[in-house]
């Protein structure tokens, strides 16, 4: 066999900062491509806002209008909150939408005995979203709390790159159910907008326009118009006239019934549901939900400062973004949104496609996100998009941030047996636990955990459903406990240590500084 020369052996160092961006979380495109990439990214935030109060407004007995206004409500919610975040909270590009984390409690909410024996169904929906709401505010304190008094960045200092691998690969790796299962629902719009979108944004990208990489940039844009435009051209053309209803609601454009029930002009408002109820099982079971929406906001975290090619960030700039989430969840159950917030994985991986992370883009988007859903029919207009053409986008996006999350494998030590295990476990229970609950609740209609205390029910069912979750209970414990002696810079330690503190590398000051000089009165700790 013949022997390798030195110079033939390509090494490729580690880096701090994901490089070949054109534009990182400081640095600004000019005003016109700010604000269409910031459209774009509003866009793309609609599959979610959208997709969420579809499901769960029906089961709480509300109507098209009811569903409308939610759906407003939520934009207007997630712009508000991505405005805070990127402004006080982390400072990272992150859009903070509603979290599919919140999904277990709520159901239970909603068959709640006391509710579901109500029989008028408007009434029965006004008093489950009060329900819901109360549940958000009380279970709120517990990012508050572990944010603003330092207590998650406390915690953080036993995350090592290697125990965030599989948390932030199955941040992207855990939606995979909001991918090709949901393309296939409707193949014939899906999959020629995965193609599309996988070749104008990677195969053309080096087209330009005026100097512009327009199709790296807008690929989002173009091929959403285009597929949507063929979609409804086989809507009105009656291609669907006589496939199943459930064919008809994946496929065609005029069944989500929101630009008719869409108001002209509305502001949503707190309590514009009526006086939130609070329930201390409800209550404890949201708590859950809002625990594995902080450890998926955390991964998130670490993706988002890859893709706005910034350092990571410092661990009391994190516990500053959840204490900030936190606040968000709050003003979730204040103005009635049906959900939770966390970080919105698929506009992070649009960081990635577009190779554009500025602060400023996702400023623009919450922007958007306001205006159009105070105007009623223009933003239902857009609200009207096929949810399979989002599910053909979350293909790529999904699986850039879940890249992200093994990128950080570069810091550690891969050679031994020992990451190797921990790696390789928390990353399969990590998808094969939530898996076997997904699927037992499919099949016997409720959780594994059934005892005679649904808070309890909802806590155990919620935690094990979130593959982040266990993600990071697993590898955390192993990495603490498995050999720990001499491996810190086998796990990645030595090169975390110094963005530990604010102080400790000279890059945290330039990303993740307050505005208006507020440092000097929230110094860092």
């Amino acid at each position: 066999m013949a022997e390798v020369k030195p110079e033939e052996i390509i090494t490729y160092p580690p880096m701090d900062q994901l490089q070949g961006f054109e534009y990182c979380i400081d640095s600004n495109p000019s005003w016109g491509e700010a604000i269409a990439l910031g459209f774009q990214h509003y866009v793309l935030a609609l599959g979610t806002a959208v997709m969420i109060p579809t499901f769960l407004v029906p089961l709480m007995g509300g109507s098209d209008d009811d569903k409308v206004r939610v759906v407003q409500t939520l934009l207007f919610v997630t712009g508000i909150n991505t405005l805070i975040q990127t402004l006080f909270g982390t400072r990272l590009p992150t859009v903070i939408g509603g979290s599919y984390a919140f999904m277990v409690p709520i159901i239970s909410i909603i068959h709640d005995s006391s509710l579901t024996q109500i029989t008028d169904d408007h009434q029965r929906f006004l008093q489950t979203m009060r329900a819901i709401q109360g549940a958000l505010i009380v279970s709120s304190c517990i990012q508050i709390i572990l944010g603003y008094s330092q207590l998650w960045g406390i915690c953080s200092r036993f995350f090592s790159p290697l125990g965030m691998v599989p948390v932030v690969s199955l941040v992207g790796f855990g939606l995979f159910d909001r991918g090709f299962p949901v393309v296939g629902r409707c193949v014939e719009i899906g999959v020629p907008m995965l193609i599309l979108f996988v070749a104008s944004s990677q195969y053309l990208k080096h087209l330009h326009v005026r100097g512009l990489p327009i199709l790296e940039r807008f690929s989002l844009l173009i091929t959403i118009t285009i597929i949507w435009v063929y979609a409804h051209l086989l809507t009105v053309s009656g291609a669907y006239k006589h496939h199943p209803e459930r064919t008809q609601v994946n496929c065609r454009t005029d069944r989500a019934n929101l630009i008719s029930s869409a108001p002209w002009i509305k502001i949503p408002y707190p309590l514009q549901w009526g006086a939130p109820t609070f329930d201390a099982g409800h209550s404890f079971g949201m708590m859950a939900a809002v625990f594995a929406s902080l450890i998926e906001s955390t991964g998130a975290y670490k993706a988002a400062a890859r893709l706005a090619s910034a350092t990571p960030p410092p661990s009391h700039v994190l516990s500053r973004g959840i204490g900030w989430q936190g606040i968000g969840i709050l003003l979730d159950g204040l103005f009635g949104t049906v959900t939770g917030s966390t970080v919105s994985v698929e506009n992070l991986g649009l960081l990635g496609s577009t190779r554009v992370g500025s602060r400023r883009v996702i400023q623009i988007s919450a922007g958007f996100m306001i205006f159009f859903s105070i105007m009623g029919k223009f933003g239902a207009l857009f609200a009207s998009i096929p949810f399979v053409i989002f599910a053909a986008v979350y293909c790529v996006l999904f699986g850039i941030v879940a890249a992200v999350g093994l990128s950080l494998l570069q810091f550690t030590n891969m050679n031994s047996m020992r990451n190797l295990f921990i790696t390789g476990v928390s990353i399969f229970l990590g998808l094969s636990v939530p898996q076997y609950f997904f699927k037992y609740t499919s099949s016997a209609q409720r959780g594994p955990a059934h005892t005679k205390a649904e808070w309890f029910n909802d806590y155990i069912n919620t935690i094990f459903s979130s593959p982040p979750t266990v993600a990071l209970i697993v590898a955390v414990f192993l990495d603490n406990t498995l050999d720990v002696s001499g491996t810190a810079g086998d796990r990645g330690m030595a090169w975390w240590a110094r963005f530990r503190k604010f102080q400790g590398d000279s890059r945290n000051e330039e990303f993740y500084t307050l505005p208006f000089n507020l440092n000097r009165f929230f110094p860092p700790s």
